[in-house]
């Protein structure tokens, strides 16, 4: 009796305290709802402006036409095959071996010191200035290998650019599949790789999928490193291979916005919304492909 009378006791004591912890949640609700509401809204407001100013300037022509210096027969033709070229690369390089690195990393090292400092510097990795990657780039991919500003230099270094994200995401995926899947493989004989190869990754791969959607995200936005490697900013050509020059999409809409006719700002935001198109195909077949791998396991 005396042990609920005391319960009771702190109970009403702390009452008040719970009406102002309520008042304290609801104010950060409102403000977290509040920075929300005003970054949409910016969003929103960038996309319409930059909409309205590519209306009657996005059309076939100037998606088959190469660039000119002349805003109306200025086309982005050029930049469209190089980042096509530049992200196959990119995924084809960074997809694999960062996948094969989470798992390494998750599966097979053993725990202690070693793993602990890879893990850190994965994760400061991920914050590292693209520059960075840009000025790697041009020391190993251009001068030590020899690769020349091409589009295989371009897509090793955008691959170093993304491969933490890779890395980490993957590694996010691996750990969130159910310990019983991997305890019920063992006991039934499987070794660790068919347990990984067999039921690991097909239960992880919506979540990897995720990760690729993020790092092709960031990659198809960089201009900096690709600018330090030195691709063109005029291109009257496609590439043809692997170690042709290049410019891509974000180099191109840089070029035209510094121009000083006012008709290549309407250019610019022309190649904006091309740039935002690609990426949202990219990002919706990544996103398909991960509801159906969802759906079969």
């Amino acid at each position: 009796m005396a042990a609920g009378l005391g319960r009771l006791e702190r109970t009403q004591a702390y009452r008040p305290r719970l009406g102002i912890r309520r008042a304290y949640n609801a104010v950060a609700t409102g403000i977290g709802l509040v920075a929300i509401a005003i970054g949409l809204a910016m969003l929103a407001w960038l996309l319409i402006e930059t909409g309205l100013k590519a209306v009657g300037w996005l059309d076939w022509q100037f998606i088959t036409s190469f660039d000119s210096r002349f805003p109306e027969r200025a086309g982005a033709k050029a930049a469209i095959y190089g980042t096509a070229w530049v992200m196959a690369f990119t995924l084809l390089f960074s997809l694999p071996i960062g996948v094969m690195a989470a798992i390494y990393l998750e599966e097979y090292a053993p725990e202690g010191w070693l793993k602990g400092f890879i893990q850190i510097n994965i994760a400061n990795l991920a914050s590292v200035p693209s520059i960075i990657y840009g000025l790697l780039g041009l020391q190993v991919f251009v001068r030590w290998m020899e690769l020349g500003r091409s589009v295989l230099a371009g897509a090793l270094t955008l691959a170093l650019l993304v491969l933490p994200i890779i890395v980490v995401a993957t590694q996010e995926a691996l750990r969130s599949v159910p310990p019983s899947i991997r305890d019920a493989s063992y006991a039934l004989g499987a070794t660790r790789w068919q347990t990984i190869r067999h039921h690991l990754l097909p239960y992880a791969l919506p979540g990897i999928l995720t990760g690729n959607i993020l790092a092709a995200s960031r990659a198809i936005g960089e201009s900096a490193p690709l600018i330090t490697i030195g691709a063109l900013t005029y291109v009257p050509f496609t590439p043809q291979g692997p170690l042709d020059r290049f410019t891509v999409l974000p180099i191109q809409i840089f070029n035209w916005t510094s121009r000083a006719q006012a008709d290549f700002q309407h250019v610019a935001a022309a190649g904006i919304v091309v740039l935002l198109g690609i990426l949202l195909l990219m990002n919706s077949g990544a996103i398909l492909i991960r509801e159906l791998m969802r759906r079969r396991y």
